[in-house]
């Protein structure tokens, strides 16, 4: 078993550890599947995202009431977690991969720092047991994606109180933050046109990282035919919307998994469950195919959902839960050491002393 990890008889404690705002929908799930199972969670995250922890929730202030706590496992919506915390390390990850990088700086990077990786579905789940076997020092169980758990829940009329009263068709933008891939300063006067028509609803979001300028751009769309919706939680955005416009985010995924069709703006790595557009003045014409998508589109959806993300059950956050107690019990075998990466973990120490 990888050093570290809890051998004695343990308290269900796990740490949810985030970097950004947009990990705590990702780790939320997890918090109430802990708790339905009668253990505990704490979180340790920036004080800048503390101030968005609700009542009820407990944040950590540093590493020595980590230490004291003495976590059972670290549940990491981030690409990093710190390896002198107490407990087995778990990567969650951050988002699907949509190739924004090359395998070997983005999605599929091993940094040394994880026991497990709880994947999302076959198109994560191969390459990562490959890399498993290659580096020896990680488990890797397919477990689906805790945040997407909500999408598959009962609707409490979240989705519902986001669609127009009188029927309209819904169409929700989304943006990367990524400079280079954002489509929110070539869209946005093509949306705006969207908008004034009137002829669908819209909801509008960008990424809690986005250009400040450009959010407010978009938040003066807001009126009678559009809303904006804010960014740290967007499942019921997603449910609600009919039809998705996007870039190279992660939220394409995130939808697609729905069976919903796609309308990208020069996406990186464009898919053929995608309409991907070149220029803003073809958003009307992709609309309407998005509207009205054909059984061919409709099949590379279904199958493009399949291959990132088959658990439609919203039992996530339980199957990762499974996983913790297979490793931390040892029916997911030996694990080699894992790196000294001393250099790496000198950065992580300086990161958590600026939390």
């Amino acid at each position: 078993m990888a050093t570290g990890l809890c051998k004695e008889p343990r308290v269900s404690r796990y740490l949810l550890f985030a970097t950004e705002l947009y990990a705590l929908p990702i780790l939320r799930p997890l918090q109430a599947a802990i708790r339905a199972r009668g253990g505990e969670a704490a979180w340790f995250l920036p004080k800048a995202a503390a101030t968005h922890l609700r009542d009820g929730e407990r944040r950590l202030a540093d590493a020595g009431e980590v230490a004291a706590w003495a976590p059972a496992a670290v549940l990491a919506a981030s690409n990093w977690a710190p390896h002198f915390f107490p407990g087995a390390k778990v990567q969650l990850f951050h988002g699907f991969n949509v190739e924004k990088r090359a395998d070997e700086r983005g999605h599929f990077r091993i940094r040394g720092l994880f026991d497990l990786y709880c994947t999302q579905g076959p198109a994560t789940t191969v390459p990562f047991r490959e890399l498993a076997r290659e580096h020896g020092h990680f488990a890797v169980v397919e477990t689906g994606w805790p945040k997407l758990d909500p999408l598959f829940a009962p609707d409490g009329g979240e989705a519902a109180a986001l669609r127009p009263s009188d029927g309209r068709p819904v169409v929700l933008y989304a943006s990367t933050f990524t400079e280079s891939l954002s489509s929110a300063p070539l869209l946005r006067e093509e949306i705006a046109r969207e908008v004034a028509s009137g002829e669908r609803y819209w909801l509008l979001t960008l990424h809690p990282k986005s250009d400040p300028q450009w959010v407010a751009q978009y938040r003066t769309l807001a009126g009678p035919n559009a809303r904006f919706v804010e960014a740290d939680d967007l499942i019921p955005a997603l449910r609600a919307a009919d039809v998705l416009v996007s870039d190279t985010s992660s939220v394409v995924s995130e939808f697609v998994v729905q069976g919903k069709p796609v309308v990208t703006l020069r996406n990186r790595a464009p898919k053929p469950h995608m309409i991907d557009i070149q220029a803003p003045e073809q958003l009307g014409a992709a609309l309407a195919q998005a509207f009205a998508p054909s059984p061919a589109l409709r099949a590379e959806l279904a199958a493009y959902a399949d291959s990132i993300h088959p658990w439609r059950d919203g039992g996530a956050s339980g199957r990762v839960l499974d996983a913790v107690a297979d490793l931390l019990d040892g029916r997911l075998g030996p694990l080699a050491r894992k790196p000294a990466n001393l250099w790496r973990k000198w950065q992580i120490r300086s990161r958590v002393k600026r939390f």
